[in-house]
């Protein structure tokens, strides 16, 4: 797959990750472990990135003794989700053309 192409789909896999509530690194690869395989080295640096381009914020916070990060996708993250499912439709559309079967009576 096209390295950019990959690159902005788990973007928006990250942040399709946080829409509902907020969440740490660890859960974040947990929730898309069904979908998508995501490692910690391929994570951190899309997170960095998505909150550059404030489509998340950071927080952190105290758990069980120890500094833990917690993400929370901004307007613009959920703005993104949407833009993307409308992309979408046109990438199905174009798979859908690329892969039709020709005309039986050509």
């Amino acid at each position: 797959m096209d390295i950019q192409l990959k690159r902005g789909l788990l973007d928006v896999c990250v942040l399709a990750s946080i829409k509902n509530a907020d969440s740490y690194g660890y859960q974040m690869i947990k929730d898309m472990k069904p979908y998508v395989e995501v490692s910690e080295s391929t994570l951190y640096p899309i997170l960095r990135r998505l909150e550059a381009s404030n489509l998340l914020t950071v927080r952190t916070a105290e758990h069980n003794g120890r500094l833990r990060k917690y993400y929370s996708i901004t307007q613009a993250g959920r703005q993104r989700i949407e833009d993307f499912k409308s992309e979408w439709n046109e990438m199905v559309s174009i798979y859908n053309f690329v892969t039709r079967e020709e005309d039986a009576d050509e």
